[in-house]
């Protein structure tokens, strides 16, 4: 690096040089110790830290916290908190306080003074990641890429901390947006409230995929849960619309862009099970070549028709939860934005450093915290695949239940929906008797009758009834698709 760039970045961080305005923190603090009332015109961004001279810190968080106690805070009473607080002293103790109180300006005017106080702080903040940015960026131990990660999180923490918190808000504000998402469900094909997954009957128990929803959908080895979130993210992406904004940005009228993070799959392979989902080629086929000339003119045409789909695969192993929601922001920053994301599954992401000092349930905890506080802040639905425990094998009916999920306490709570994937026929057909015997046969009509069927199993929803939906799978391009036949959905 050129000297003279580091001397440079080394001034600007120097204390003297950092930008700051000592007299717009003075006026604050004597309008609140003159006010106490203006304290609740202030944006409840701003905190003592924000301040740039240490007492000044001290002494705002003194004066909120008194304020917040139904206390008085004026210099004689905040006086008895500094005695012992040697910048007190060195300012002029209660004569100083009172100074502040006398030269206070018009309580009117102390939002205008915390929010030049705020911006300081933002730039000081802003001056030193910039620093900590180049004091990394040579270190040969650390990839350019996490790096950037970890800038990207903290200019994006930056930018959210602090913003104000929605508090209350009244019973016709809440009833307003009630309403349009009514509208919004009345206007849109299907009369759904939420993103479509192109299942029918899903739809129809579900209301479709809610925004800041975080979904489960868990199902033992070899059930289809990979499959089905599959279908669902292409059918999403497939269908998507959009109209032009003002600001130059996109807003989505049908389907959506979805962020498909595959932790097991290659992007090959998730690619490949779309294909053969698209062209009705067997997936096993294609991976074996075992195709003719028309098979590959229906591939080459699928390929085409879905290559402009707006699904986005991320198929980086072992990621950690604040590397994918640093990614998941960075999509939703683009001019196309993301309506939705699939995990698969949720035991591959990692909590990060601090899941070395944590049990596998507090990290699983921390992992789905993160996924529900990521579907809230960038308000798309997450679905996060998760796989069951081994007692479903030990149990006469297989149909898996809540209890059923690993580390079931953190994932049931943080969940707005738990869905399972359940096929009879997976276990059905590895107990096939001896053929030729009064067994078989019977086992024979109960293959017939669940064969090429699925069931997705509604464990919990906070939106709607528990029950279970019947679909038809397609084993050889793995495809969930609706029954064309009555009694899909049970009630229960």
């Amino acid at each position: 690096m050129p000297v003279a760039l580091l001397n440079s970045v080394e001034d600007a961080r120097t204390p003297a040089s950092m930008p700051h305005n000592l007299e717009a923190e003075q006026a604050l603090l004597g309008v609140l110790m003159f006010d106490n009332a203006a304290y609740e015109r202030l944006s409840d961004r701003l905190r003592g830290h924000h301040f740039f001279e240490p007492f000044h810190q001290r002494l705002f968080d003194a004066i909120e916290d008194h304020i917040r106690q139904g206390l008085l805070a004026d210099p004689p009473i905040l006086m008895e908190r500094f005695k012992q607080d040697p910048a007190f002293n060195e300012f002029g103790g209660l004569r100083y306080l009172a100074d502040l109180v006398d030269r206070a300006p018009p309580s009117a005017n102390a939002p205008d003074y915390a929010r030049v106080i705020y911006d300081l702080a933002l730039r000081r903040d802003l001056i030193r990641i910039g620093g900590e940015i180049i004091k990394t960026a040579p270190d040969p131990e650390t990839a350019a890429k996490d790096q950037i990660e970890t800038a990207e999180q903290q200019l994006y923490t930056l930018a959210e901390t602090g913003q104000p918190s929605q508090g209350f808000v009244s019973f016709a504000e809440a009833l307003t947006g009630a309403v349009a998402m009514a509208a919004e469900a009345f206007e849109r094909d299907g009369g759904l409230a939420g993103l479509s997954t192109g299942l029918m009957d899903l739809d129809r128990q579900l209301g479709g995929l809610h925004k800041s929803d975080l979904i489960i959908l868990a199902g033992r080895p070899s059930m289809g849960k990979t499959a089905l979130a599959t279908n669902i993210a292409f059918n999403i992406a497939r269908k998507y619309a959009w109209e032009p904004q003002a600001d130059g940005g996109r807003r989505t009228v049908n389907g959506g862009v979805v962020a498909f993070y595959s932790l097991e799959m290659s992007s090959e392979q998730l690619a490949m099970r779309i294909l053969a989902d698209a062209s009705g080629v067997s997936s096993d086929r294609l991976r074996k070549g075992e195709i003719d000339a028309a098979d590959f003119g229906r591939v080459r045409d699928a390929a085409v028709e879905i290559g402009e789909s707006p699904l986005y695969i991320d198929a980086t192993g072992g990621l950690s939860i604040s590397k994918l929601a640093a990614r998941a922001r960075r999509l939703k920053r683009q001019p196309h934005g993301l309506d939705c994301v699939v995990v698969d599954y949720l035991q591959l992401v990692t909590a990060g450093d601090s899941s070395r000092e944590q049990n596998r349930v507090q990290e699983v905890s921390a992992i789905t915290q993160g996924l529900k506080a990521l579907a809230k802040e960038l308000n798309v639905p997450v679905i996060a695949l998760s796989q069951l425990s081994r007692q479903v094998e030990n149990r006469e009916d297989k149909r898996p239940q809540l209890s059923d999920l690993r580390e079931s306490g953190s994932i049931e709570q943080d969940a707005d929906i738990v869905m399972f994937v359940y096929r009879e026929s997976y276990y059905l057909g590895r107990a096939e008797p001896r053929e030729g015997t009064e067994d078989h046969l019977k086992w024979q009509e109960d293959m017939d009758r669940v064969r090429g069927q699925a069931e997705v199993i509604i464990g919990k929803q906070r939106h709607g009834p528990i029950g279970t939906v019947k679909l038809s799978f397609d084993e050889n391009t793995t495809r969930f698709g609706n029954l064309a036949r009555e009694g899909r959905y049970e009630p229960r």
